[in-house]
């Protein structure tokens, strides 16, 4: 419940508290005096969007606070738990809106964005405003009381996470039929340039191989001209370099004891004359290894002009790209095999969780169904008690596809007036009649839905007297077990509140502003006496407030 509401430099309304009683609560105030201004600012900490229009003193931000006592509830500690916030059974709603027209919304002190503090009051508060009487008339709102009352939501849940994984899987199959129409197109060229690829099977680095091989053997005169004087030039010469160091090898040695740097020096020319062989041994190999060779040349050549050619076909520049394109190619053919597997087992499977979907929208119509002649007959005698004897409401359900919401179309049709003609309440129902058939079914599903707060905004528009009476009775039998707050015109509503407010205007340095106050018994009296008969109140007016809040 709303335990306690404070407001600052919102609107005309400069500072205001007011603490809320757990059972029916009204606010009256003449028309203009600031009734929906409250409103307005309770919206704002139940997430409806901030107006910087509402700041009329630029100077100083706007700030509404709520106090909420939840008692435990389940679903409200699964949502602080979820996004991670401190849990307390009183709960601190708080919007504020700066100078700068920028929002901020706070759960306990700790920010929080829009989404969240909506999802947060959907749990805690009804907000009942006069225009959404027109809800009464939307079929989504329609298929929330047939559900609510038929207790349907752990079945919607199950139903719904098995309904959006038929259509993911659907999306899915649908998807792969149009891959498959794409391979199928697709499916000569890829085959064709496959196996161009496949035959050509090129290896590893294949090419640059190539290209380095015939250079060499282009320039293999050349190079064997060249290797032939050098091996020469070392072991094969009239006086080679490698006999030269072996006799200066032998001439130093008899002189190596005679300095210390002889026998290190020895080593290197020794080891220099044995890489000096080394080398003269491998030209003379790789000498022997290279050889012109016009043919070996001829078919180098056309085979690195073939791989050239679909290098530039496929805009590519390696030969691993060549090999990384032809694997790619093998697999779309693959694919091309294995799609119809891939479709088959989709179209199983979105068998499978239709089938599933439709056992449990069954069960929820079944449901719903069971709950339409009690809900005709609740509402048709609520009717006749806030003063539409005549008034009849007919609920149909019928049969539909497959939907987010089960399998079912809810439609709401009314008759005002006996004439057998039902028609969609949202065509032929006046204001003031959907004004006491929205109460009429919020009354029925307020149990369901286990909102400890309802909140009524006017509701009561377009009725008086007797209807208003039971419209009083009505809302002081749904505050038995919940919080109600009422803002009403109607002194027989007012007469029934367990605390009654009085919402005015007063002027405080030539400025209008917005107050409220809790009315003491004898003030509630007058309150009433004024509502009933005008601002002068007569005796008798005064001696009928007096039974209305006696009774």
């Amino acid at each position: 419940m709303l335990s306690r509401l404070s407001i600052q430099n919102y609107a005309i309304i400069d500072e205001l508290e007011i603490e809320f009683s757990s059972n029916l609560n009204a606010i009256t105030g003449e028309t203009g005096a600031g009734k929906s201004i409250i409103i307005g600012a309770l919206g704002l900490i139940l997430g409806q969007r901030a107006d910087s229009s509402a700041l009329v003193n630029k100077s100083k931000k706007c700030v509404i606070e709520g106090i909420f006592l939840t008692k435990g509830k389940s679903d409200v500690i699964a949502f602080f738990k979820e996004n991670e916030l401190d849990y307390d059974d009183e709960i601190v709603i708080r919007r504020e809106i700066g100078t700068n027209g920028k929002s901020r919304a706070f759960i306990n002190d700790t920010p929080v964005n829009l989404s969240q503090l909506q999802l947060l009051s959907s749990m805690l508060v009804d907000l009942h405003l006069q225009f959404d009487t027109q809800d009464v008339g939307e079929s989504i709102f329609q298929r929330e009381v047939i559900d609510a009352l038929a207790l349907n939501n752990t079945l919607l849940e199950e139903y719904q996470a098995v309904y959006k994984q038929w259509q993911s899987i659907k999306r899915e199959s649908e998807e792969l039929k149009l891959q498959k129409l794409q391979f199928e197109k697709e499916a000569d060229y890829n085959r064709f340039q496959f196996t161009e690829l496949d035959e050509a099977g090129f290896k590893e680095n294949e090419l640059e191989d190539i290209d380095a091989e015939l250079k060499l053997l282009s320039n293999a005169e050349g190079v064997k001209d060249v290797l032939a004087k050098v091996s020469n030039e070392l072991s094969e010469s009239e006086n080679p370099l490698a006999q030269q160091l072996k006799s200066l090898l032998n001439l130093l040695k008899g002189y190596s004891s005679f300095h210390t740097e002889l026998p290190g020096l020895l080593q290197r020319l020794e080891s220099a004359q044995i890489e000096l062989q080394d080398i003269a041994y491998d030209i003379e190999k790789i000498s022997s290894q290279i050889n012109y060779d016009p043919e070996k040349i001829e078919l180098l050549s056309e085979r690195l002009s073939m791989g050239y050619k679909l290098q530039k076909k496929h805009g590519v520049n390696s030969t691993a790209e060549l090999i990384k394109l032809h694997d790619e190619l093998n697999e779309k053919l693959q694919a091309v095999l294995n799609i119809d597997q891939s479709i088959l087992e989709k179209e199983k499977e979105s068998n499978r969780l239709y089938d599933s979907a439709l056992d449990i929208a069954k069960k929820i119509s079944a449901k719903r169904n069971k709950q339409v002649k009690p809900l005709e007959d609740s509402v048709n005698k609520l009717l006749a008690q806030v003063g539409m004897p005549n008034a009849k409401l007919k609920v149909e359900v019928k049969p539909a596809d497959l939907n987010v919401s089960g399998a079912d179309v809810i439609q709401f049709l009314f008759d005002a007036n006996k004439s057998g003609q039902f028609q969609p309440v949202n065509k032929v129902a006046s204001g003031g009649e959907l004004s006491r058939l929205m109460l009429s079914i919020k009354s029925l599903v307020a149990a369901s839905i286990d909102l400890p707060s309802l909140i009524f905004d006017e509701i009561d528009t377009g009725i008086s007297g007797e209807a208003a009476r039971q419209v009083g009775i009505i809302m002081k039998g749904l505050a038995a077990t919940r919080q109600v707050i009422c803002i009403t015109h109607q002194p027989q509503i007012a007469g029934k509140a367990d605390a009654h407010y009085f919402v005015y205007k007063e002027i405080i340095n030539d400025t209008v502003k917005t107050n409220i106050r809790q009315l003491s018994p004898d003030e509630r009296i007058t309150t009433i006496a004024k509502m009933l008969s005008g601002e002068k109140p007569t005796v008798a007016a005064l001696e009928n407030a007096r039974e209305m809040i006696m009774n």
